[in-house]
């Protein structure tokens, strides 16, 4: 199957290389030229503009924009609208705010184009181990690029089949849905990286509670000096607390254990501050995710303003003295 590809970054690219293993044809295009020639020289059909890029393309076109959310992808659709025939599709692979997808949907609508959202999850693994994908948007064209969904997505693998599942769709247990309208692709995806979130502030919690197990300030036959890198390597091998990202963190942890490499400072993508505005529109308490994500807010400002006033308050009314910070 054709497919033309815009964005080739970390994501894109590998797209495009895991979608020529399995056999389609990839029409590739960046703004930077060298990431085109790499992936052409991999068998992608490189595109020198968008307007190149959907001439070499049969119709019904699809074409799959792997960019930032934000002005770039709106700009790339916008431009598209203008090129793409009735009947064309357009993919949106990134990490899209939901609602502009429903709106853009329907302005695609009135062309006669159909959009389709997908919240794509694998990272830069995805090439090996495949991609996850929420897939929000109309059936038929959902239904009509499925051999493009079946190859990026991971397969059934060895996980165990999960019982009273009988006629459930089958393309689940490969690792793609279908899971609607236009948007709830990216809102279910959304939601996936707020439980992310979720998920890595709890491992993180957990472990430095174990590293300050050996902390001076306890009396001397509480502490322990626990390994650090051997407690998560336990921990995958028949814990309930195994995941791919306890996986991940052994690995982190077999190559530095002290972490010495990293600062700290922890981003936010958006979509965890969009997980928890759902949760606000739908009065649904989030206590553990909105936590998750103050707590990459509080990794940004060491000695923020607002922890200078809370010991500014302590020291006036207690005369409490600051302790010294740990190095």
């Amino acid at each position: 199957m054709q497919l033309a590809i815009i964005g080739l970054g970390r994501m894109g690219a590998n797209i495009g290389r895991r979608l020529m293993r399995g056999g389609h044809e990839i029409v590739a295009y960046d703004v930077s030229h060298d990431a085109v020639v790499t992936l052409s020289r991999e068998g992608a059909m490189p595109a020198g503009s968008l307007e190149d890029l959907v001439a070499k393309l049969k119709p019904p076109r699809a074409v799959w924009v792997m960019l930032p959310a934000g002005k770039i992808t709106e700009d790339c659709i916008n431009v598209l609208s203008g090129l793409l025939a009735a009947g064309d599709t357009v993919i949106d692979g990134g990490n899209t705010y939901y609602k502009d997808d429903i709106r853009r949907a329907a302005s695609l609508r009135e062309k006669s184009l159909t959009y389709i959202d997908v919240g794509t999850s694998g990272g830069v693994w995805g090439l090996e181990r495949g991609y996850c994908m929420m897939i929000g948007g109309d059936k038929a064209a959902v239904d009509r690029l499925d051999p493009i969904f079946a190859t990026l997505a991971p397969g059934i693998g060895d996980i165990p089949k999960t019982p009273n599942r009988e006629g459930r769709d089958g393309r689940v247990e490969q690792g793609y849905m279908h899971t609607g309208a236009a948007g709830s692709g990216h809102f279910v995806k959304m939601v996936h990286n707020g439980i992310e979130y979720g998920l890595m502030q709890a491992y993180a919690e957990g472990f430095e509670i174990l590293k300050e197990k050996a902390s001076t300030e306890l009396p001397e036959d509480h502490r322990f000096d626990l390994d650090l890198t051997d407690v998560a390597e336990v921990w995958r091998r028949g814990s309930v607390v195994a995941s791919w990202l306890l996986d991940l963190t052994t690995q982190a942890l077999a190559e530095k254990p002290a972490l010495e490499n990293y600062t700290g400072v922890v981003a936010d993508s958006g979509e965890g501050r969009w997980t928890i505005e759902a949760a606000l529109e739908e009065a649904v308490p989030a206590n553990v995710l909105s936590a998750a994500l103050y707590a990459r807010f509080a990794s940004r400002k060491p000695g923020s303003f607002a922890l200078r006033l809370l010991s500014a308050m302590r020291a006036k009314f207690g005369g409490h003295v600051e302790p010294k910070a740990d190095k």
